[in-house]
């Protein structure tokens, strides 16, 4: 791709842009009465239009419905879950029945280590990459202490190599095959918060599994981001927010994979929920836990249908546009642009002011690209942030800038690398 620091560059792209529509669909935050240029879906996406209509549908169905809401009206709520299997499975590549819309992240991570962390012997150890999102840390350990097992002892990372930012997958592999015998459970980021950086999940299901351990990821910031194919790579399980990529509310509902050949094993824990029970027997009362086939049988408690509206309306969106294959071709546009202005600016100062630890290889990489500056990082975040662009701030000295496909248009970025250069301009230049 050529590219070029034009604004008429800029507008090219977005004539030229299939996806250019779906903008309209989204509440853009305004700052003194300007919209603002949004960056951060990677921490929460923006609000869809349509979202306050499918609320307001259900709310009115709980007016008019009260508790027969749940059997009657255009969609039951007893089922309404169902409609947004049907709309997750592509987007992470499964089947209906492997997914289902239940609870938030760290609780579906808890419950499927339930189901597939099982020590035994010397198996008793948890590989992740080193720098995991703090939650997913505090899941394992916390989860570890319950099987009163030290997490020191039994929890494994993988850290990059000297001088590094990233993981390489041979490193990954290779821990996978040293600790063969003593590994029960690989638990990974499909994509880390930090660095941005995409994993490679296929391989890394491959030799965990080859290795005789249960293989599961944490795609909070794959989900709705980059194409997944969880079935045919024979992942075990997964689990996502939706609120990042796939817009759908702060703190909205999570969504879990279970891989179908798991879906009659008896050997598998599991913690049991009334709505995880035989649908077509659920309103006998009985004593014994049954449950429904496929992912639906891990449900806990009845389904949070406002949350679910508004995650429907997003996950249409998403559906409308495409599907993942054409969000994923504007995304790697959109970051490459990105990608480019930074180098730019570099250029411009003469030196690498802007450093990007994400990888550069767009096959190992999503939306977002990690930059760390030389000098004055966080001065320079404050100062984007009262140019109204906003993008995501993490310790110890990162900027996160995520241009999502969905609503980022290249005019945005266009903007971000032309005030970066005055920021830049004003505050190194003349220090």
């Amino acid at each position: 791709m050529i590219f070029d620091q034009t604004h008429a560059c800029a507008q090219a792209l977005d004539s030229q842009d299939a996806l250019a529509a779906f903008r309209s669909r989204f509440l853009i935050p305004q700052h003194d009465g300007q919209d603002i240029r949004y960056f951060c879906g990677n921490s929460l996406g923006l609000e869809p239009k349509s979202a306050q209509t499918l609320l307001q549908e259900q709310l009115k169905n709980w007016q008019d419905l009260a508790v027969e809401g749940w059997f009657e009206g255009e969609s039951p709520w007893m089922t309404y879950h169902q409609e947004l299997q049907a709309l997750l499975a592509p987007i992470v590549g499964a089947t209906p029945a492997e997914v289902v819309p239940m609870n938030n992240l760290t609780v579906n991570l808890h419950l499927m280590m339930v189901s597939f962390y099982q020590p035994k012997g010397k198996r008793i150890k948890i590989l992740m990459e080193g720098g995991a999102f703090p939650s997913d840390q505090y899941a394992v350990e916390s989860h570890l202490r319950f099987h009163g097992i030290d997490p020191n002892e039994a929890i494994l990372e993988v850290f990059p190599r000297a001088g590094e930012e990233t993981l390489r997958t041979e490193d990954i592999l290779a821990q996978i095959e040293a600790n063969a015998d003593e590994i029960a459970l690989i638990l990974f980021g499909g994509i880390n918060y930090y660095t941005g950086q995409l994993f490679d999940m296929q391989a890394i299901t491959k030799a965990g599994q080859a290795a005789g351990a249960k293989v599961g990821f944490d795609l909070a910031h794959a989900a709705g981001n980059v194409p997944l194919q969880l079935h045919d790579w024979g992942v075990d399980f997964a689990c996502w927010c939706s609120y990042k990529y796939m817009n759908s509310s702060p703190g909205g509902i999570s969504g879990v994979f279970i891989h179908e050949k798991h879906f009659n094993n008896p050997e598998l824990n599991r913690f049991a929920g009334w709505w995880g029970y035989k649908q077509e027997t659920r309103f006998k009362m009985t004593k014994g836990f049954v449950p429904e086939k496929g992912a639906e049988g891990w449900q806990l408690s009845c389904s949070p249908v406002m949350l679910m509206a508004i995650h429907k309306s997003a996950l249409l969106l998403i559906k409308e546009a495409g599907g993942m294959a054409a969000l994923r071709a504007k995304s790697e546009k959109l970051t490459a642009y990105l990608a480019f202005w930074i180098a730019e600016i570099n250029n411009q100062l003469g030196y690498e002011q802007f450093k990007i630890i994400t990888p550069s290889n767009p096959l190992e990489r999503g939306a977002q690209l990690s930059i760390i500056a030389k000098s004055d990082g966080k001065a320079i975040f404050d100062a984007l942030v009262k140019k109204r662009i906003i993008g995501d701030w993490r310790e110890p000295n990162v900027i996160r800038i995520s241009p999502v496909p969905l609503y980022n248009t290249f005019e945005d970025v266009y903007h971000f690398g032309t005030e970066l250069a005055l920021i830049c301009e004003t505050m190194l230049l003349k220090s």
